[in-house]
Parts: structure tokens; C-alpha cells; sequence
């Protein structure tokens, strides 16, 4: 797996290589399966001529859907070029009322937060070692959970990882979890940092950072990193600013909210992976549901 890892990366920097003398183009977009290679795609800048990467949220066989309505919609159509995408929250969504009808129709304990106070106590929940099943706004269109459908918990945490295998995950103890970090603080935690809003590249966490971010720090020493901003991500950016305000640490990990099957969807789906692990609390917009 290694060497195929590493001989796959030079066919990547050899084909970008020619690329580039034939087009003198220093802006590189990439999709297909390939482009999910986190871990190639955090070595292109270091290894090839190029400047700049767009990889889509939904670079696998799913985006060819968005491709071929981009395609017709440009070439056909002629209609003008758009800024690249780069907010993935493109799938469905549910009001906060149309979460309490279903949550009245389960019968289940509740609580409703406004924002001002949602945010921080899901920050302090977390800080205190606490699981979560985060569930808001519009569904993420690609594989990565993105601060929308996701299970969050404490980077500081050297047991996490294993905390969440054993409650949710039941993965193998060699696969990291992700890092969702503040935009603004990246060149303070990463070497080389990328703008990496698809959790789409993997690179190296500065050594000083290491030790205090263990549990989304990878045995060679990198992290698949999420960089969130305010204007793409408002709600999260919060959650995540509230978490840095209180622990001085601007992460969360970051993975899908599944266990062993596709990625929740809609409320019912939620509150079922909550129910049936050992997940400590439920947020579904800003109703929220506890296991005491």
C-alpha cells in the first residue's frame, strides 16, 4: 500500500509536470476518484510548478452530475464563468420546526437554545470530553462530513480516538480523525498551509502543535485537515470560535455522522445513529438532546 501510495503520487507530479510545459497554466483543478488522494494532494504545491489547486467537494463519480449541468450551462448555453464553489452545503435541510415535529412525534426529551447560548454550551460539552452529533443546515454534496452532518469531539483528548471508535465509529485504530480548524489560525498549527475547504488535503502539523492536538495528529505527524471560514460557514465558525474563546485551541475533530452506513441525511436518520451508540449528545438545529 505504501509503495503503491508513493508511485501514485509521481505519476500525479509527472503527469501536473507536463501539464504545465504545454500550458504554462499555474492553476491546477482536479476531479475524478484520484483527486480524493488527501495525502498526494497535500504534496502538489512542494513537488510541481503549480500555484494554486481547486479540488470540488464532490470530486468522485458523484460531481459528474454538477459537471454536466456546469458543462451545458457554460458551453451551451454560453453563459458567463462563475466564481469556483466553494460552500459544499448544497443537499436538504429542515426547520427548527419541522425538527420539533419530529422530535414530539418520538416522544423524546428536549431542549431549544437560542444561538447565543446554543454555541457555547455544545463548546463546553465538548471541552468536558463529550461526543457529539452535530446536524445542521443544508446536507454537505461530497464524502467528507463538513461541520453539517458530523460527529464532533476534543482534539486535545489523546484518548478521542479511541473514545469515539468504541461509541460510534468501530474503525481501525491506524485511520486519524480529521481536524476542523479555523481559517485565521491555519499557518499557526500547519507546515505549508493550504486554504482546504473540502477537507481535501492532508498536511504536515507543526511539531510545537503536535502534542497539543493529539487525537487529529496522524503517526507520521500530518493532519486531513478542514480549514472553515466565517463567511462560507457561519454556524460552525461559531461553534468552533466559541471552543477556541474557551480551551485556546481553534479544532474540532471532525468525522461523518454514520456508523457503518451512509452519512445521516435527515432528522430520523440522526436521532437513530444518536439513539443506538453511545453518543453523548444530539444537536438538530438548535434543539438538542442529552444522554445524562
Amino acid at each position: 500500500a505504501s509503495s503503491l501510495q508513493k508511485r501514485t503520487e509521481e505519476l500525479i507530479f509527472e503527469i501536473i509536470e507536463r501539464a504545465f510545459k504545454q500550458t504554462g497554466i499555474s492553476k491546477l483543478c482536479m476531479a475524478g476518484g484520484v483527486a480524493q488522494n488527501s495525502v498526494a494532494n497535500g504534496k502538489i504545491l512542494s513537488n510541481t510548478p503549480i500555484s494554486e489547486i481547486y479540488i470540488p467537494s464532490a470530486g468522485h463519480d458523484a460531481g459528474i452530475s454538477m459537471g454536466a449541468s456546469q458543462y451545458h450551462y457554460f458551453h451551451n448555453l454560453e453563459n458567463k464563468r462563475l466564481k469556483p464553489l466553494y460552500n459544499a452545503n448544497l443537499g436538504i435541510s429542515f426547520s427548527n420546526e419541522e425538527i420539533k415535529k419530529i422530535i414530539d412525534k418520538l416522544n423524546l426529551k428536549h431542549k431549544f437554545l437560542e444561538d447565543d447560548i446554543l454555541f457555547k454550551y455544545v463548546a463546553k460539552a465538548i471541552s468536558s470530553n463529550n461526543v457529539i452529533g452535530f446536524f445542521d443546515g443544508k446536507a454537505e454534496f461530497g464524502p467528507r462530513a463538513l461541520g453539517s452532518r458530523s460527529i464532533l469531539a476534543d482534539p486535545r483528548n489523546s484518548k478521542a480516538q479511541q473514545l469515539l471508535n468504541e461509541k460510534i465509529k468501530k474503525r481501525e485504530s491506524f485511520r486519524p480523525f480529521a481536524p476542523s480548524i479555523l481559517e485565521e489560525h491555519g499557518e499557526n498549527y500547519f507546515e505549508n498551509y493550504q486554504f482546504t475547504p473540502f477537507m481535501e488535503r492532508v498536511l504536515p502539523i507543526k511539531k510545537q502543535m503536535q502534542k497539543l492536538i493529539p487525537a487529529v495528529t496522524h503517526v507520521d505527524g500530518s493532519g486531513r485537515l478542514q480549514s472553515v471560514k466565517k463567511e462560507l460557514r457561519p454556524r460552525y465558525y461559531r461553534l468552533i470560535k466559541e471552543f477556541y474563546e474557551l480551551t485556546g485551541v481553534p479544532i474540532l475533530i471532525n468525522t461523518s455522522f454514520n456508523e457503518n452506513e451512509p452519512v445521516v441525511n435527515i432528522p430520523e436518520e440522526a436521532i437513530d445513529c444518536y439513539l443506538r451508540t453511545d453518543m453523548d449528545m444530539l444537536v438538530l438545529g438548535n434543539y438538542i438532546l442529552e444522554k445524562k
